[in-house]
């Protein structure tokens, strides 16, 4: 008879790979409330952001994969709410929509999906936030080349590698590490603070 009873099912022990997991997340984390640059940054974007919406302007967000999870996520706290209830903040995940993304996809090809997009909702004065743990994504690159020429603030969210993404951007968040799960948690957790700061700014509300 083996060491599990009839029945019961079996879980293997990974008790020191999820150990490993949080470990580098608290490493990072830590990396980061030690730079004072990347805090700095931080609240630099979030500065930036209710600038463009005092004004009247939007905030587009572009991402792949994790990233445009990530995108709709933060679109998702800024149109809903975080901490209290509050008026609508406008902001659009351009990966949002399926029917759109395939069209373009289809019709102009895979790095042109943002860039039209951006040319379709930007105006001057308001804000793409570009993500990209690489910094080397071509349809995000397209997207910001794209965003600049209209005249929106540029936001980059991407990682310690040597990508152009953020020196192609008007404000940058750097995570320091390369490694994208890693980078992808910093971004949520940065996108949560500056969504708390502006939401706080604008609205007046108070953190329960």
């Amino acid at each position: 008879m083996g060491s599990a009873a009839k029945g019961e099912l079996h879980v293997p022990d990974h008790t020191q790979t999820v150990r490993r997991h949080f470990s580098a997340s608290r490493e990072v984390i830590e990396a980061v409330l030690a730079d004072e640059g990347v805090i700095a940054s931080i609240c630099e974007i979030a500065a930036r952001l209710e600038r463009c919406l005092r004004a009247g302007g939007k905030i587009l967000l572009a991402g792949n994969g994790g990233s445009a999870a990530d995108a709709l996520h933060i679109a998702g706290e800024l149109v809903g709410r975080l901490y209290f209830d509050r008026a609508p903040l406008p902001a659009i995940a351009l990966a949002a929509n399926a029917a759109v993304l395939t069209a373009l996809g289809n019709d102009y090809g895979f790095e042109q999906v943002f860039e039209r997009q951006v040319r379709g909702f930007g105006r001057p004065g308001d804000a793409l936030i570009a993500l990209s743990t690489s910094g080397r994504s071509p349809n995000i690159l397209t997207a910001v080349a794209a965003a600049k020429e209209l005249g929106l603030v540029t936001i980059a969210f991407t990682g310690a590698g040597s990508g152009p993404l953020a020196s192609a951007c008007d404000l940058a968040l750097r995570v320091p590490s390369t490694a994208t799960p890693l980078i992808q948690q910093v971004h949520m957790a940065a996108a949560h603070a500056i969504c708390e700061i502006v939401e706080a700014a604008l609205c007046g509300g108070q953190r329960s």
